[in-house]
Parts: C-alpha cells; structure tokens; sequence
C-alpha cells in the first residue's frame, strides 16, 4: 500500500505536469496496468486537492414556527400521541367542530 502511494506520487507530479491529453492518458493507463486499480478511480486519487468526504446535507426548512409546535405538541399529547397521518383527520374533525360551536356561539 505504502509503495503504490509513493508511486502514485510520482506519477501525480508526471501527469500534473503534463498538457496534452494523451500524455495524461498514458500516464493513467500505465498507473491501472501496474496496480490493477480502476481508471475512475485513479483519476478521483490523482486530482490535486479533491476532497472525497461526504458533503453535509442541507437541512430542511422551518415549516412551523415556535408557538406553531407548542401548540401542535400539546394537542398532539391531549389525543394520545398518534402518528401524523391519524392526527390530520382528528384535527380536521375537531376544527369543523370547533367552527360550528364559533357560529353557534357556543364557545
């Protein structure tokens, strides 16, 4: 392992120097043929500076404010917990209700 990065060092130096495109082709072919590596892989391990960690994700937007999720916490925890897809309905059930007793005066 030690050996095959100290000759992909060298052979780095050669192809950076390199301009024309057949020179860097041979260079990339002579590097696969020794070492048995794929070509895809040698070109990734041979650019300079390329940095091969995992990008952080973006984050998803704020859908719902603070006193939004409050509310939403506390009503999710009067109707016992239920998953999202059974508190959608619950919720529009109750808001119907909740409007009817609006008009009536009620509350």
């Amino acid at each position: 392992m030690q050996s095959r990065n100290q000759y992909l060092k060298v052979l780095r130096e050669r192809y950076l120097k390199a301009k024309a495109k057949k020179e860097k082709t041979q260079i990339l072919d002579e590097y696969c043929r020794n070492t048995g590596q794929a070509r895809k892989y040698v070109i990734r391990k041979i650019q300079p500076g390329v940095d091969l960690r995992p990008k952080q994700r973006k984050k998803r937007k704020q859908t719902y404010n603070g006193q939004v999720t409050a509310a939403l916490a506390k009503v999710w925890e009067i109707f016992d917990c239920p998953c999202g897809q059974r508190l959608k309905p619950i919720l529009n059930v109750e808001l119907e209700v909740e409007g009817s007793w609006r008009a009536q005066g009620i509350r």
